[in-house]
């Protein structure tokens, strides 16, 4: 996907991106961690999605790293807008 098509895609949400895993086995999607287990049971690394809403971050271990975190996330919308 060209940069210039991602930037027409639909942003509905708080933030659209792509599922990374760091060096500490997180799974992150820009600046918010993502659940652990929401990312093992429906989804992979490299995958598009869109994060629908985002909590502080409960974790002590994470937090400095990742002061964001959502379990609201699904597939992105990959429709261009008309």
């Amino acid at each position: 996907m060209s940069k210039a098509s991602e930037g027409k895609m639909l942003q509905k949400g708080v933030f659209t991106g792509v599922i990374e895993k760091d060096e500490n086995n997180n799974f992150f999607c820009g600046e918010y961690l993502l659940d652990y287990k929401m990312v093992q049971a429906k989804h992979a690394v490299g995958d598009w999605i869109t994060i629908k809403s985002v909590i502080e971050n409960p974790s002590d271990i994470s937090y400095n790293q990742y002061p964001k975190k959502s379990k609201n996330f699904d597939k992105a919308n990959n429709k261009p807008e008309q």
